[in-house]
């Protein structure tokens, strides 16, 4: 099944720096349009959860 993909609505309109999603299947697909090779995936649930961490602070800089 080939990924339908949909910009943030939030990226700027030449199509530069957009972040993209996907979700065939049970999946959601995440790359940056400029490196679309990259694909981050995972689970409804656990990207769900880093989101939440990200956004209480529980993930810093390493």
């Amino acid at each position: 099944m080939e990924a339908k993909w949909q910009k943030s609505s939030y990226s700027e309109g030449n199509g530069a720096n957009c972040v993209e999603m996907a979700r065939p299947g049970r999946s959601v697909l995440l790359r940056e349009s400029d490196a679309p090779a990259t694909v981050l995936g995972a689970p409804p649930a656990r990207l769900a959860a880093l989101l939440a961490a990200i956004k209480e602070g529980h993930l810093g800089p390493r």
